[in-house]
Order: C-alpha cells, then sequence, then structure tokens
C-alpha cells in the first residue's frame, strides 16, 4: 500500500551504510524517471538503491495527462488543479481557448509528486539515500562503482556503493550520461526559468484556475514560449529559449507585469536547462542507461516532460531486468528502442513543428491562427490524451495538411 502524500515512511529514515556494499541496481536521481524505475525493479524484487540529492532545482509546468494517472496507477489525489482549457496568445495578443474536451490535464506540485513517487518505491523494497553522485570507476573484476557525497550538500562525506547495472536519471546536464554515454554532450536543451507565486483569489482574463496560458511572443521568448500555469494555492510563471544569454528573468518580469501578477508574492524562483530532444544512445554496451531528461525525452513544442520520464524510466528498468535474467547487456539498447517505436513519431512531428512556427513572431501569429481551427483542436488533444498520434480520422489530417499551406502561403488570414 502506497504511502498518503507528504508521509514519511520507516524505509525513508536511513538504512545502514556499508561503503562498498553491492546492488543489482543503482538509480541516480529521484525525480520521475529514477523513482519510477526504482519501483519497477524494487517490485520485480531486485536489490535497489535509490539514490537522490535534495537540492534540486527544475523550472517544471507539472501538467500530467490521464494516460499517466492510469499507466503507472497514480491517485487523483495528487493533482492539485484539473485543467480544461488552453489560451494560446499570439504576438500581437489575439488569443484562442482550446477546450480539453471531455477529460482534462492534470496538474501536480513536483515537489510532493516526486516525493510521493520516491515514498512508493521505497514501499516497494528500494534503498533510498540522499547524496550527490560523484564518479563512476571499477573495481578489480570490472564491476561498477559509484562514488557520492552523503547528505544535503557537496561537502559530505564521501561514500561508495558497487552495481551491476547503473540507471541514470540524474537531469539534464547528467554526470552518468556525460562520463558514459558516447555522444552525451551533444544534447540540445532550452534554457528555462519559472517563479512559483500565490495564485490570484479570483479568475480573471490573464489568470484561470482551471485554465494554462501559453505566450508565443519574442520579448517573453524568442523562440519557445513563456506561460502561466495554475497549481491550486500556487501558479508557475515562467519562459524558456535557446538562445543563450537571453534575460529570462527580465521577460518573467515583464510578463508579470503585463498580467497584473508583478504584486503576488514570490515563492521561490527556479532556474535550469530542459533537453528537447532524444539523445541518439542510451546505454554505455555495458551496464550504464539513462532515463528521463538525462536521456532527453522532453517533447518538443510542448516541453511535456513528466509523462514521458516516467515511460522511460519504466522502459529503462525493463531492459536492465532483462539484462539480469540473460546476463546480456545488449538488452540495455531495448530501452531506447521501445521508447522511440512508441513515441519517437510524435517527437518528430512536434519537432518540426517548433522548428518552423516557432522562429519569428509573423509565423507565430500564424500558428496561433491555426489554433482556431477545430480540426487541430481535436487532435491535439486526442493525441495529448492517447501520447501518440492520431490516425483514426484521415479526413481532419488532410484538412489541416491544407490549411497549413494556406497559412504558409499567406492566403490565410492571421
Amino acid at each position: 500500500m502506497s504511502a498518503a502524500p507528504g508521509e514519511v515512511t520507516p524505509l525513508e529514515r536511513g538504512t545502514p551504510y556499508e561503503d562498498g556494499e553491492l546492488f543489482d541496481v543503482v538509480v541516480v536521481g529521484g525525480g520521475p524517471a529514477g523513482a519510477t524505475a526504482a519501483h519497477e525493479l524494487a517490485c520485480a524484487g531486485r536489490k535497489v538503491l535509490l539514490l537522490d540529492r535534495a537540492w534540486r532545482t527544475k523550472p517544471c509546468g507539472g501538467a500530467v495527462p490521464p494516460q499517466l494517472l492510469r499507466d503507472f496507477k497514480i491517485p487523483q489525489s495528487l493533482l492539485v488543479a484539473r485543467v480544461n482549457t488552453a489560451r494560446v496568445i499570439s504576438p500581437t495578443a489575439k488569443k484562442v481557448d482550446i477546450p480539453v474536451g471531455d477529460g482534462f490535464v492534470g496538474m501536480v506540485d513536483r515537489d510532493m509528486f516526486d516525493e510521493w513517487l520516491r515514498n512508493r518505491a521505497a514501499i516497494a523494497g528500494a534503498v533510498r539515500r540522499t547524496g550527490a553522485f560523484t564518479q563512476l570507476s571499477r573495481d578489480q573484476d570490472g564491476t561498477a562503482v559509484l562514488m557520492y557525497t552523503e547528505g544535503r550538500s557537496r561537502q559530505g562525506t564521501t561514500r561508495t556503493v558497487r552495481a551491476r547495472y547503473v540507471i541514470g536519471a540524474d537531469g539534464a546536464l547528467s554526470p552518468i550520461a556525460r562520463q558514459c554515454i558516447p555522444g552525451s554532450h551533444k544534447a540540445k536543451h532550452v534554457f528555462a526559468y519559472h517563479e512559483i507565486v500565490k495564485s490570484p483569489t479570483t479568475d480573471s482574463e490573464v489568470f484561470g484556475h482551471d485554465r494554462v496560458d501559453v505566450y508565443y511572443n519574442a520579448p517573453l521568448s524568442p523562440d519557445f514560449y513563456a506561460w502561466v500555469f495554475p497549481h491550486g494555492p500556487t501558479t508557475s510563471i515562467g519562459t524558456g529559449t535557446f538562445q543563450k544569454g537571453f534575460g529570462l528573468k527580465e521577460a518573467v518580469a515583464k510578463l508579470r507585469l503585463d498580467t497584473g501578477m508583478d504584486g503576488l508574492e514570490t515563492i521561490r524562483r527556479e532556474g535550469a536547462p530542459i533537453p528537447i530532444k532524444p539523445l541518439p544512445r542510451w546505454d554505455n554496451g555495458r551496464d550504464v542507461v539513462v532515463a528521463g531528461d538525462a536521456a532527453g525525452v522532453v517533447a518538443p513544442a510542448s516541453g511535456e516532460g513528466i509523462f514521458y520520464a516516467m515511460t522511460g524510466g519504466r522502459f529503462a528498468a525493463d531492459a536492465v531486468e532483462e539484462a539480469l535474467q540473460t546476463g546480456k547487456a545488449s538488452a540495455l539498447k531495448q530501452a531506447r528502442r521501445r521508447f522511440m517505436r512508441l513515441h519517437g513519431p510524435v517527437f518528430f512531428v512536434l519537432d518540426v513543428m517548433q522548428s518552423f512556427w516557432y522562429t519569428t513572431d509573423e509565423r507565430r501569429e500564424r500558428f496561433v491562427a491555426i489554433c482556431r481551427d477545430r480540426d487541430v483542436q481535436q487532435l491535439t488533444f486526442d493525441g495529448y490524451m492517447r501520447k501518440q498520434l492520431v490516425r483514426a480520422k484521415p479526413m481532419s489530417h488532410v484538412r489541416i495538411f491544407f490549411k497549413n499551406l494556406a497559412h504558409l502561403a499567406g492566403l490565410a488570414p492571421a
């Protein structure tokens, strides 16, 4: 039985330390990907260590589709808000409201949500430790040896553990990936920043407790988007860009001023890179595989990451379990193969969309105009809810294709 949100379990309070202790799997990183992988492997009866550092900062809108709740048995009590409308705002302030339809988009508080996932992994049998990974080496027989600093700072006592297999779920600039995965330094990132504020007490034209607002406007983001995402009592106001040196904090300050939310109490500020393209390789061919942000599985164009992180974490766990059973390191390649077979087409389409429509304000004006179309709205949320391209309505795809051509040629009004 899983712990209630925020509940501290006995397994969370610590376990005896033994330097050099051998685990079947060490999972580095306790976000959605790492916690999911640790839970899956612990449920399979494996000896698992979940190593998580306590000082992470990760700008995140916190959106989760109903598919995630079903696939990973997440209680709806973890949702802090339910969104039924997405509003997109063009560079000239034209607004298009896109209804979710019969479903909803759930919003979670990452602090509470991630901790619930870690607690669930511990209840399943994973050992939890707080510390920061520093280095991976090998002992005389070739077994992976992980060094980490114990506790909630980088100045803690140095500890070591050994692992038959390692899952790196340690974020966008993953030390595991950079040390072990060829080509990981080529990862593509959006630089993101947000401010968590106390939510306005009432709904208005610039804020809705059940609506997410997405701004396509160069002063707020030259090549991505800015946002206002409600989380019940709090709200995330943020922006992202590929451009180094762009004033993220200044852009968020402008958005808060323009929307009249500059006077709201600021609870915290966070900034971090967010990957926007899956790495070409997720394993080292021996005993290491990456998942979540470390593997680059955040959707282009939308920036959605929680569902894909948990899916990637599950696939990484499945691949490691197969490797443990067969002794074949080649099984690790299955994590990426399974993910890309299922979600690669969506990532490709979103990447193409972002690469074209997000590049200038003139194109973004036309992109928002396209969003008025009912076929586009229906297929967008069908795809979001099912987490795959929708093929059931071929005529809708045909109509959208010709409408896109009209916008590209400038024949349709913006």
